[in-house]
């Protein structure tokens, strides 16, 4: 039998540690690794998995997100039947009185009720936006139905923020326990990736929004664990919750070591980005580049150094750059020096100005601004 699955990806602002980062936008859409947004690597995990019909749920600061996604293209999700949707959380407000923050992913989903009840496929999958990853979801939906569960939640042994959720399971992968805001957590962090049947999916919402219950983890994972057969999905691979400027940070440094890199980028399941239609970065002969990404339309006359450089990223000469992250259209100055930074997009440091952070405290620059 053909399984099919859809996902929805949940897009949306919620209390975290990236300051300046995402005061333009959701952490879905932050910039990583040179060439991708946050959202990226979810999407083209469903892609990648023959996932056709994508439902983006969004609420909060979501413009970039709106402008990155277009109309799906870039992950061949332009259709005329189906492909990608995004889907505004913010129908609601008026009826709650309130400005249109859900209170919780059962609450979204109930806001696209009628989208859920007419999804065409057998499986959903859902996923938030804010994790890095290459997750092959046709092995979770294997595994899923090869142990009869009715929903299938995946988990790493990797510790986490003592807010995340974690789940212990029995012998057989039964999630027996859910619990979180724990002072000493225990057993494997959940990922908030789960697949179950749509009809489920839809029964679960009804009964939620009826008792005004809007909590995924709590209402669902928790009240529900000894009525449904709930499972765990154990994934050894690379996974990276970006909720902090210094895990941003870290994780973005990690990518300049190639073993990391081949545990997230796997050429059996490409990662897709949307379209660049930049130059060649240009390297002056007097320039120095050493162990960094750089994107296109890059122009590097100073010296950089274990960096990752968005597009357009400017350099110029006698300007030294090193453990940095900079976003698109940063100018670095003339004798400009640059230290465990990270510069948001169309960021100017003066020249000959210095600014030096640390791997564990670095520098965030505000976007547009001119230091």
């Amino acid at each position: 039998m053909n399984h099919t699955m859809h996902g929805i990806i949940f897009s949306y602002g919620k209390p975290t540690g990236l300051g300046d980062l995402i005061a333009h936008r959701i952490p879905g859409s932050m910039p990583f690794g040179g060439n991708y947004r946050v959202v990226d690597f979810m999407l083209s995990s469903m892609v990648n998995a023959g996932i056709h019909d994508v439902g983006v749920i969004m609420h909060g600061k979501c413009q970039s997100m709106l402008d990155h996604l277009g109309n799906g293209r870039s992950w061949d999700l332009s259709r005329n039947r189906g492909g990608l949707t995004l889907l505004p959380a913010f129908a609601y407000a008026e009826s709650r009185n309130s400005a249109g923050r859900f209170r919780g992913k059962v609450e979204a989903l109930g806001c696209v009720l009628e989208y859920l009840r007419e999804i065409r496929q057998e499986y959903v999958v859902l996923a938030d936006s804010d994790l890095v990853i290459n997750l092959p979801l046709e092995q979770v939906l294997q595994a899923h139905i090869a142990s009869g569960a009715d929903l299938t939640e995946v988990c790493t042994a990797e510790p986490g923020d003592p807010s995340d959720t974690y789940l212990e399971m029995d012998e057989q992968g039964r999630i027996v326990d859910v619990a979180y805001d724990v002072h000493t957590p225990a057993g494997y962090r959940c990922l908030n990736v789960c697949i179950l049947r749509r009809e489920l999916l839809v029964q679960l919402v009804e009964e939620c929004m009826a008792h005004n219950r809007y909590s995924f983890r709590h209402h669902i994972l928790q009240d529900q664990k000894d009525r449904l057969h709930l499972h765990a999905y154990v994934w050894q691979g690379y996974a990276a919750r970006i909720d902090t400027v210094q895990t941003y940070y870290r994780r973005s440094m990690e990518l300049l070591d190639p073993a990391q890199r081949r545990l997230l980028f796997d050429p059996q399941r490409p990662i897709l980005a949307k379209e660049n239609d930049a130059p060649p970065t240009y390297l002056d002969p007097a320039g120095v580049c050493e162990n960094s990404l750089i994107a296109d339309g890059c122009d590097i006359q100073g010296s950089v150094k274990n960096c990752i450089l968005f597009r357009g990223v400017r350099v110029e000469k006698g300007a030294q750059v090193e453990n940095c992250v900079l976003f698109k259209g940063t100018v670095v100055k003339k004798d400009a020096t640059l230290r465990c930074v990270i510069a948001d997009k169309a960021v100017t440091i003066r020249e000959g100005r210095t600014l030096i952070g640390d791997e564990s405290y670095p520098v965030v620059v505000a976007r547009n601004a001119t230091v």
